[in-house]
C-alpha cells in the first residue's frame, strides 16, 4: 500500500481515494478526533490562578452556596473572601516563624502561633476568643508577685504591718 505523509500523519492510499470521492477535504479525516485542527486543547485555568490567589476560590464558591448564607451569591463573593483569608493566613504564618526563629527552632509549632497571635495587638483582639491546643499561655508574671528592690541607702528594719 502506498503510504502519503500529509499534516504530521500518514494517509493511506486508500484514504485518499475515498477522499476524492466525497470531497471533503483530508484535514477533517485525518483530524476528526484531534479536536481543533491539531492545535491542541486550551489549558483551563482556575478562578484562583486568575485572581492571582494560592487559596482555592471555587472550593470557598461551593461551600459558600452549600452553607445558604444567603439566597444569591455575586461572581466576587468568593474571590473577596479567598484573598482576605489568605491575608490572614500569610500574616499569621510570618508571625509565627519569627517566633520560632527567635526560639531558634526551623519548625512552627501551636505554641509559635499562640505567641505570634498574643503578641500582636489586632490579631489579639480578632482570635480573643481562640483556644489553641497545645499552645500553652504567655510568659506573665504579675508586678505584685515580683520581689520588692530595695529603693536607696535607708533600709527600715521593720514595716508597719508589723508594729503593734
Amino acid at each position: 500500500m502506498l503510504r502519503v505523509y500529509h499534516s504530521r500523519h500518514f494517509i493511506f492510499a486508500s484514504t485518499i481515494r475515498q477522499q476524492s470521492q466525497t470531497n471533503t477535504p483530508i484535514n477533517k479525516i485525518i483530524m476528526s478526533g484531534k479536536g481543533k485542527g491539531g492545535r491542541g486543547e486550551k489549558k483551563s485555568t482556575t478562578s484562583s490562578a486568575k485572581a492571582g490567589l494560592q487559596f482555592p476560590v471555587g472550593r470557598i464558591g461551593r461551600y459558600l452556596r452549600a452553607g445558604k448564607y444567603a439566597s444569591r451569591m455575586g461572581a466576587g463573593a468568593p474571590v473577596y473572601l479567598a484573598a482576605v483569608l489568605e491575608y490572614l493566613c500569610a500574616e499569621i504564618l510570618e508571625l509565627a516563624g519569627n517566633a520560632a526563629r527567635d526560639n531558634k527552632k526551623a519548625r512552627i509549632v501551636p505554641r509559635h502561633i499562640t505567641l505570634a497571635v498574643k503578641n500582636d495587638e489586632e490579631l489579639n483582639k480578632l482570635l480573643g476568643g481562640v483556644t489553641i491546643a497545645s499552645g500553652g499561655v504567655l510568659p506573665n508574671i504579675h508586678a505584685v508577685l515580683l520581689p520588692k528592690k530595695s529603693g536607696g541607702g535607708s533600709k527600715s528594719v521593720s514595716s508597719k504591718s508589723q508594729d503593734y
